[in-house]
């Protein structure tokens, strides 16, 4: 039975979820009670992207082991990945509950709390990651809930702290960028996003980001270069094809900024209200 088990572990770290899942199958059969392989066969079912089958896995675990803090927390994270935060906020909970200085349960809380709308908790959980184990991700991550309060002070500040923890973490760049791009400080959003490029060449956000602050400033013929490669970089970047098509449209070129506005609509129907827009007045950053 352990064999099955061990064999399964390396095949899952290999990334060959079928072979793990099929030892994990033989490992059950020997003992269907052992609350371990359930758990092994759970994590082999998410690695597969199979978020149902993990998270009918990670109960049978908990049904066996009430105790079993480490089911609790993949369970919500495989709840989260379908978008049902209130569940999995309610496993982190538990996870939380029978490990209370567990760093990466209070950050995926802080996320799901933030997915909800919910910017004071999602606060106080990054706070407490803060204070069992600082490092560059919360800090950035919590400078993003600030940022969306309106606190950009404060979203800059973490920011600070995220890029002396970690120099090379090209995210804390771009969210700082955003911070000051909201201050209406765009010369230090478009330094943050050309830092952000250094590090991660192949970030989208960057460019798409640096572009809308070229923009900002009226440098529409920057800006587009900066949405063309987004663009290459994510093809299926929508937010990309309406930023061009706003500075197509301020360029005076509503042909090419209907082109793009139609892609955007085709890739993300949030934006339907662009094409209109356009036709009847200038277009919204």
């Amino acid at each position: 039975m352990w064999a099955y088990g061990s064999r399964g572990n390396a095949h899952n770290a290999k990334g060959d979820s079928d072979r793990a899942i099929a030892d994990f199958d033989e490992a059950i059969q020997l003992d269907p009670e052992l609350a371990m392989s359930y758990y092994n066969r759970g994590n082999a079912y998410r690695a597969k992207g199979d978020s149902d089958r993990a998270i009918v896995d990670y109960g049978e675990a908990i049904r066996l082991d009430s105790e079993y803090a480490v089911a609790y927390y993949n369970r919500g994270s495989a709840y989260h990945a379908k978008g049902d935060d209130d569940r999995a906020i309610a496993d982190y909970g538990a996870a939380i509950r029978l490990d209370p200085k567990s760093a990466a349960v209070y950050n995926s809380l802080g996320v799901a709390h933030y997915d909800k709308g919910d910017n004071d908790r999602a606060i106080a959980d990054y706070d407490e990651v803060i204070r069992l184990d600082p490092d560059a991700l919360t800090y950035s991550n919590r400078s993003t809930v600030y940022r969306d309060k309106g606190d950009n002070d404060r979203a800059i500040a973490d920011c600070d702290e995220a890029i002396r923890l970690d120099p090379k973490f090209s995210v804390a760049y771009i969210n700082r960028g955003n911070a000051y791009r909201d201050k209406g400080d765009d010369d230090r959003a478009i330094a943050d996003c050309d830092e952000a490029i250094r590090l991660n060449p192949k970030d989208a956000v960057a460019y798409d980001n640096r572009g809308i602050a070229y923009y900002d400033k009226c440098d529409n013929d920057r800006a587009i270069a900066d949405y063309d490669q987004a663009i290459r970089l994510d093809p299926k970047d929508a937010l990309a094809y309406k930023n061009r098509g706003n500075a197509y449209h301020a360029k005076g070129d509503d042909d090419r900024a209907i082109a793009d506005y139609d892609v955007a609509i085709r890739l993300d129907r949030a934006f339907r209200w662009v094409r209109t827009e356009t036709r009847e007045a200038p277009a919204k950053p």
